[in-house]
C-alpha cells in the first residue's frame, strides 16, 4: 500500500522538524515523567479486593485475560466494566512485581500465580491481620 501522506511527512521532516532534536537524557526524563504519572493514576484505581479476586481466579489454574475478566464479572467485581484495558495494566503491574507469571499458548497469554502470589493469597484466605497492609504494599510496589 502506498502511504498518501509520505510526501507530506518528508516535507515536515525537512522543513518543520529539521532543527528539533532531543538528547537521550531528555528523552529518558520525559519517559520517567510519563511512567510516574501512569503509575500513580493506576494505583488509585485498583482496590485491594480487586487484586484478591484476580489472585483467587488464578488459584487453581492459569487463565488468559478474558477468562480473568469473565470470572471477575461473575463475582460481581465491576472495577473494569467499560475499561477492560485497566485489567491488563494491573496484570502487567503484578507481573512486574513477580506476583504473576505468564506463558504464551496458541497466541494467548496465560497468567498464573508465582510463589509470591500464592503467599499473598494464602495470607488473605487465613485472614491474617496484616493482609490489608500486605496488599496495600503490593499495590504501592506494583506502581513503581
Amino acid at each position: 500500500m502506498n502511504d498518501p501522506f509520505l510526501n507530506f511527512k518528508k516535507s515536515m521532516k525537512k522543513n518543520v522538524f529539521k532543527d528539533l532534536s532531543f538528547t537521550e537524557e531528555r528523552k529518558a526524563r520525559v519517559n520517567e515523567v510519563i511512567q510516574s504519572r501512569h503509575s500513580s493514576s493506576t494505583l488509585q484505581s485498583f482496590k485491594e479486593e480487586t487484586v484478591l479476586s484476580i489472585l483467587q481466579s488464578l488459584q487453581l489454574e492459569a487463565k488468559h485475560g478474558f477468562e480473568i475478566s469473565t470470572r471477575l464479572f461473575q463475582k460481581k467485581e465491576h472495577s473494569f466494566l467499560h475499561n477492560e484495558g485497566q485489567l491488563y495494566t494491573l496484570l502487567h503491574l503484578l507481573e512486574k512485581k513477580e506476583i504473576l507469571s505468564h506463558k504464551w499458548d496458541e497466541e494467548k497469554k496465560y497468567y498464573s500465580l508465582t510463589a509470591k502470589g500464592k503467599k499473598y493469597l494464602k495470607a488473605a484466605q487465613k485472614g491474617y491481620s496484616k493482609q490489608p497492609l500486605l496488599l496495600k504494599e503490593l499495590l504501592e510496589e506494583a506502581s513503581l
